[in-house]
């Protein structure tokens, strides 16, 4: 298998192209500058991603700006701190602040001369316009949570972008490299579709999970990079260049 055997490559956003956990971290700082533990990055990071997912079973419909506002409620009320509507609403509102990894801009605008590029990501529409942005590239096709219905790693997401990618484009699953950081959220997913993978380990050098969920056992992924700059290189040496 080659990266030169694809012709649409399918995104994960956050934690892949964008530095969430950077931007759930500065999101929290009122919450945890007041947490007598003083919990590190990675112990408040962990501490997200379970209520996250929980909040994500619970409300598959709800918008993730909304969505981040009830988390920043759930973890106030446990580490029993109150805080206001308004001080959740800013933490959901926070991800146009969220900043773009560094090499992702320079990676996506050279792999769109090669492939069709598309986004499958557990946000909202307006959300991911601010994001869209920041990484200067027109996404082919953007599959939100909010017009799924549902959050990675549901079986609706792939569903819907699978029978999107075939209706809209011609696309069947030979087609397809799934290109993420979360085993859980996508890795898991892409194996259970038979999709082939590419793991953006943007952790490689961390211990832990940050804001992603464990899981039991490591999905199969067929390319391995530690960043999109070191996947474009991979391209570009499969390129011959």
């Amino acid at each position: 298998m080659k990266l030169t055997d694809f012709k649409v490559l399918t995104f994960d956003c956050y934690g892949t192209l964008i530095d969430w956990e950077t931007g759930i971290h500065n999101g929290l700082q009122p919450l945890l500058a007041r947490h007598e533990g003083k919990l590190t990055k990675d112990q408040a990071l962990e501490i997200f991603a379970r209520h996250e997912s929980d909040q994500q079973e619970r409300t598959p419909d709800m918008p993730y700006s909304q969505l981040l506002s009830m988390v920043y409620k759930r973890l106030a009320n446990e580490w029993a701190m109150p805080v206001t509507h308004a001080e959740a609403n800013i933490f959901g509102a926070s991800i146009p602040d969220w900043p773009e990894f560094p090499d992702s801009v320079e990676a996506l605008a050279y792999l769109k001369q090669h492939y069709k590029l598309v986004i499958l990501s557990n946000v909202d529409r307006i959300s991911f316009r601010s994001s869209n942005q920041r990484l200067k590239v027109e996404f082919d096709a953007i599959y939100s949570a909010q017009d799924i219905g549902a959050y990675k790693p549901s079986r609706r997401n792939f569903d819907y972008m699978l029978a999107h990618l075939r209706a809209d484009f011609g696309f069947e699953k030979a087609d397809i490299l799934h290109t993420a950081q979360s085993l859980f959220h996508d890795h898991a997913s892409a194996n259970a579709f038979g999709l082939a993978s590419a793991w953006i380990d943007r952790r490689h050098d961390q211990e832990g999970w940050g804001a992603t969920v464990p899981v039991a056992h490591t999905p199969h992924v067929d390319f391995h990079f530690k960043s999109m700059a070191e996947m474009a290189q991979a391209h570009r040496a499969a390129m011959g260049k």
